[in-house]
């Protein structure tokens, strides 16, 4: 029996944890989902432990079934080639700072004219509008502003971060 997204092709550009989770759902489900990492080191998560035979468990838990490439963002080729492959995918993905896309000269508008039915989806931790709108957010930054860790660790201690990356989820 076909899975319901097989006929569905993902162009992968986010990273860390929210991203990476998402994406790694859909291709459970069946997409042909194409991680983008940036040379030379690639998506962050790869030096997360813990680590088996040297490689990251934590980065092949959220990425497996998807297939990668390495583009350069900031080079003329690596915009020229990621523009490439959106003319070719339903769905792009990123989680950057608001912005950051249009930066690079692959926003939405931009993409959308070589891919008019193109799906562009954007997650930041703070929303594509409002005043924290520009601020990078990662886990222990959203639990600290959502208060989580004000109500973990010792009753007279100082806030503590809890063990799992709630915000990044």
């Amino acid at each position: 029996m076909a899975k319901p997204l097989a006929d569905i092709t993902i162009l992968d550009l986010t990273w860390v944890l929210s991203g990476p989770y998402a994406s790694m759902v859909l291709s459970d489900l069946g997409a042909d989902v194409i991680k983008v990492e940036r040379p030379p080191w690639g998506d962050v998560a790869r030096t997360s432990g813990p680590y088996q035979n040297g490689w990251s468990g934590y980065f092949f838990s959220i990425n497996r079934g998807k297939r990668s490439i390495a583009i350069d963002l900031t080079r003329d080729e690596g915009r020229d080639l990621l523009l490439s492959l959106a003319e070719k995918v339903d769905v792009v993905m990123e989680n950057f700072t608001p912005g950051t896309m249009d930066r690079l000269g692959i926003g939405y508008e931009t993409l959308r004219e070589r891919n008019p039915g193109l799906i562009f989806a954007s997650t930041s931790g703070f929303g594509q509008t409002g005043p924290y709108r520009d601020y990078p957010a990662v886990d222990i930054i959203v639990q600290g502003m959502g208060g989580v860790m004000s109500i973990t660790g010792e009753p007279d201690g100082g806030p503590v971060r809890p063990g799992v990356s709630y915000g990044d989820i």
